[in-house]
């Protein structure tokens, strides 16, 4: 997919940020990838992969390139030069790359399994860092960093095969009707997670029902159906609003705040896609039952 020529100009602003942290491809001298958002390697990769930049585009290859010699052995990626490794940085790292093609990879495989053999009790992925203290809350896993391990699945041949990935399936769906903060770093579905919020970043209603929707465990499950009403609620002639942006993204036009976005409309689309696969799947095996 190339980038339509209405949104070269939000190419453009995102490259013209490239060099805001001291070094190329919106890093710091030392290599601090997620360091800058929004306008961080992560970050401006992912936007730009959504705005229609090709993966084999010299940019996002630099950018891929970064990010695998922060890899390691042992299949975690280490995207600070100093300090701990945390399983949200591995689950980014994963996720982007999976974006950009590599989720047959070896490496990835790798970080696939890695991932499957440190998944929380609860079917989650949590860091061992409580920067709100300690209570009964932070004895889950933390929802965003699993949601983003459950997008990065989503590229493999685990998705809908892996009785470990409905585990952490099921632990989201739950957390709907929790609804409060859990997590160390309390991770809550209230008035902001119910804003949608385009393009994907932080825990909210939209990300939630897109990367759920691909998996087989969700698509008929109560929790998810409410979550995805919820979402077809706030449509406008059928479209994607914009309900909450990233300040410093507001110019940008694929996701100016309170407008209808072509882009994040595409992406409802994929939902609805999804939702119809299932049932046609589920169609089939009940005719040929029959």
């Amino acid at each position: 997919m190339a980038v339509d020529p209405q949104y070269q100009p939000d190419v453009e602003a995102i490259l013209s940020h490239r060099h805001d942290q001291g070094a190329d491809y919106w890093t710091t001298p030392d290599n601090r990838l997620i360091k800058g958002s929004p306008f961080s390697a992560y970050n401006s990769a992912s936007m730009l992969l959504e705005l229609g930049m090709e993966p084999t585009d010299p940019v996002l290859q630099a950018v891929a390139g970064m990010f695998f010699d922060a890899w390691r052995d042992d299949g975690r990626f280490k995207l600070y030069p100093s300090g701990a490794i945390y399983p949200c940085h591995t689950v980014l790292a994963a996720s982007l790359l999976c974006h950009m093609g590599y989720a047959a990879d070896p490496r990835i495989e790798k970080t696939f399994r890695h991932l499957l053999e440190t998944q929380y009790g609860d079917g989650g992925w949590r860091c061992n860092k409580f920067s709100f203290g300690r209570g009964p809350e932070t004895e889950y896993s933390n929802p965003m960093p699993t949601l983003t391990a459950l997008d990065a699945f989503r590229f493999s041949n685990y998705q809908n095969n892996t009785p470990a990935l409905d585990k952490a399936v099921d632990f989201l769906l739950e957390h709907w009707v929790i609804k409060a903060p859990i997590g160390p770093c309390h991770y809550g579905i209230g008035t902001l997670f119910m804003q949608v919020e385009y393009p994907f970043g932080n825990y909210n209603l939209f990300q939630y029902v897109y990367v759920l929707s691909f998996y087989n465990r969700a698509k008929s499950d109560p929790r998810f159906l409410e979550a995805l009403a919820a979402l077809q609620a706030k449509l406008v002639d059928g479209m994607i609003v914009v309900e909450r942006i990233v300040p410093k993204l507001a110019k940008l036009n694929f996701c100016k705040k309170g407008e209808p976005s072509m882009l994040a409309t595409k992406r409802y689309h994929e939902i609805l896609r999804n939702i119809e696969q299932d049932k046609s799947c589920r169609l089939h095996q009940y005719s040929v039952i029959s």
